[in-house]
């Protein structure tokens, strides 16, 4: 389904029914709203695995503009910040109020980017291996540490100079080591649709990957968060998640840091994390002063 927002048809889809039978009256489940990662990147490599979260939220997929099945071919409107109002301007045209927002990895950026901007418009955010900033660095070394020298080496390539060459290179190579787990089987990529020039848009230090800071912004947040980090993830490493734990206000934050698992925390410990995410979605909050 495509749905006008902002200028450009945005595609989106939704797992379950949101108004539901109980007992003698209709109950309406939140919305929970997931933001994919990439750029470039389609929805549908997490699609399955959230459909899950159905018993307790309506679960409303999008491909962010310019990715998968949207529209949006300006590279000028490739931006956290466009991306943040078009969450706002999705939500206005669905008629969704105070939605659970979820983004995993560079959704998580946009999710950030959102609720600073909106701070008031979201119920729930949740943020899964995702962080305020990124340090490239940081993230060199540890490819160096789960992968060798030489996965190291052509990590720091790909993000020092993205090119469509050594990002090919980098999915083959680095992306395996987003799971810990090696024993279940990897995502299905050939069913994902890939945007590389929005990546190589936003991908590297010279881009708005390597400037955007969300660390002072996200004392403004007004809602509950939920903040899922895992301790060997190689792409946001475990410092950055707690700099981006600090940064959010300690009454509205639950910070969950996952021993067994990397980037991909959903595919290494799906129980605990989508019990975690359950029992967040369906707790009863205080609301912030």
């Amino acid at each position: 389904m495509l749905v006008s927002v902002n200028g450009v048809r945005l595609f989106m889809d939704v797992a379950n029914f949101g108004l539901v039978p109980d007992g003698d009256t209709m109950r309406e489940k939140p919305v929970l709203l997931m933001l994919h990662g990439g750029p470039g990147w389609d929805h549908t490599g997490f699609k399955e695995a959230f459909a899950t979260l159905s018993d307790v939220a309506q679960v409303v997929f999008c491909d962010l503009r310019g990715n998968g099945r949207s529209e949006g071919n300006d590279p000028a409107t490739w931006n956290l910040a466009q991306w943040a109002d078009d969450v706002k301007g999705l939500c206005d045209a669905l008629g969704i109020v105070r939605p659970v927002v979820c983004g995993l990895s560079f959704g998580g950026f946009v999710a950030q980017a959102y609720a600073t901007r909106y701070p008031e418009h979201p119920g729930k955010l949740i943020l899964l291996g995702t962080a305020a900033r990124i340090d490239f660095p940081t993230i060199f070394a540890a490819f160096e540490r789960v992968g060798g020298p030489d996965i190291g080496a052509l990590a720091e390539s790909y993000w020092t100079n993205p090119t469509p060459e050594g990002r090919a290179r980098y999915i083959e190579r680095c992306r395996p080591f987003y799971r810990h787990r090696r024993d279940r089987p990897p995502p299905n990529l050939s069913r994902i649709i890939m945007r590389t020039e929005v990546a190589l848009h936003f991908n590297g230090p010279r881009n708005e990957q390597g400037r955007f800071d969300f660390r002072g912004d996200l004392a403004t947040l007004r809602c509950p968060v939920l903040l899922m980090a895992g301790e060997h993830d190689p792409i946001v490493p475990m410092p950055l998640a707690e700099e981006t734990a600090a940064a959010i206000p300690s009454h509205l934050l639950r910070f969950e840091r996952l021993d067994q698992c990397a980037h991909d925390v959903h595919g290494d410990d799906r129980e605990r994390v989508f019990g975690t995410i359950r029992a967040f979605i369906t707790a009863m909050h205080p609301p912030s002063a």
